[in-house]
């Protein structure tokens, strides 16, 4: 570094000229120093909003492939579930589902269950050319005690009972009224002793199955099991979707029965 006196100046003047210089030089360091402390927090800001957005779009991406993969089946705006012997069940959510159930989706071959008590659900077990065996039969006379008015009621049991769909007619005996999602069973009633199961399981696709307990654990890779009780169904529901690691909240309480429960 070269320095340059000015010989019009003394000694003492020359190193005051140096002095203010260097004072000088200091003042836009720290300025410079700011300005590139500024610049640098200003990119590390433009680069966490651009990771933000990323991040954004990813969770967008996996949202629309979720939404693909759960595509709905025609079953799922009823009650359904898959039994443990691999036999697709479907049931009513009320009065009008009831019917649709009856009248579209049952076929001459599947079994109708139905319990003795006003408010339940029609189950039917579609068939598709097999035969099922007692532990399909038990596990759907369960889930027809559970999704009955039975189970919000508290009720531990009450009288459930299979028979053929050509049992099941919507012509009332005269002068009665047949009501919307009501039938008239004629015949001979097969009656089934339910036992009041039910868990909630996450399935292998994703989708969320409420069904008795033994469909649950074949089908589900993990499970929660609930039962009658005090707590509001939402509640049960936020502990089960933390529980399972999966599933909607609404999901999972639709898919439950209704009433009041506890976790088992």
């Amino acid at each position: 570094m070269k320095i340059t006196l000015d010989i019009r100046k003394s000694v003492e003047q020359n190193a005051q000229t140096y002095f203010e210089k260097a004072k000088h030089a200091r003042k836009k360091l720290a300025g410079a120093k700011k300005a590139l402390a500024v610049s640098y927090q200003k990119l590390e800001d433009e680069k966490k909003k651009r990771e933000e957005q990323l991040d954004k779009i990813k969770s967008d991406q996996v949202r629309r492939d979720s939404a693909v993969k759960k595509k709905q089946e025609w079953y799922e705006k009823f009650r359904w579930f898959l039994s443990s012997e691999g036999f697709l069940i479907i049931g009513g959510r009320d009065a009008t589902t009831n019917e649709i159930i009856i009248k579209k989706h049952t076929d001459k071959a599947d079994v109708v269950f139905h319990t003795d008590m006003a408010g339940s659900p029609f189950f039917v077990i579609k068939c598709e050319g097999k035969t099922p065996g007692d532990a399909t039969m038990q596990e759907v006379a369960d889930a027809t005690l559970c999704f009955s008015r039975a189970w919000k009621l508290g009720l531990m049991t009450t009288p459930t009972f299979w028979v053929r769909p050509d049992q099941v007619s919507k012509e009332a005996n005269p002068g009665e009224y047949m009501p919307k999602g009501a039938f008239m069973i004629r015949g001979k009633t097969n009656y089934i002793t339910p036992i009041p199961n039910c868990a909630v399981g996450l399935l292998e696709d994703g989708r969320i199955m409420c069904a008795p307990l033994t469909a649950v654990k074949k089908n589900c890779l993990k499970y929660v099991v609930i039962e009658q009780g005090e707590k509001k169904p939402s509640d049960i529901a936020k502990i089960i979707r933390k529980k399972l690691g999966a599933g909607d909240t609404d999901e999972i309480i639709k898919s439950m029965p209704s009433g009041n429960m506890d976790i088992k």
